[in-house]
């Protein structure tokens, strides 16, 4: 399976479709786009209304990985499903952050 990221100098880039409305916030795992490309799949409870689903998005991989809102930003696709995301700090680091959180592997602890 490939990666839905890519290291960049200060961190990665998270490529991300994002399901607003959804009955619970949460990580549906890993997806391949039409044309190829790995994408992460992640839903929202809150709407697409004034940007209310892109800052839970924003929140919830924080939460998750055990970064500061601040170290994630929205790149593009601020009124799209796709979107992509920079965190930052040490690529190789929140590479192996992502990998396990993909996996389960992150208990509360780690976050």
């Amino acid at each position: 399976m490939h990666s839905p990221f890519t290291l960049d100098t200060d961190g990665l880039i998270l490529a991300v479709r994002l399901t607003p409305r959804a009955s619970r916030t949460g990580l549906d795992g890993v997806r391949t786009e039409a044309d190829g490309r790995p994408i992460l799949s992640l839903r929202v409870a809150a709407p697409p209304v004034e940007g209310a689903a892109n800052a839970a998005l924003i929140a919830f991989v924080a939460r998750s990985l055990g970064l500061r809102k601040v170290e994630v930003t929205l790149l593009s696709g601020e009124t799209s499903r796709t979107k992509r995301l920079h965190l930052s700090g040490d690529p190789q680091g929140l590479a192996t952050r992502v990998r396990a959180w993909l996996a389960g592997e992150l208990t509360r602890a780690e976050r």
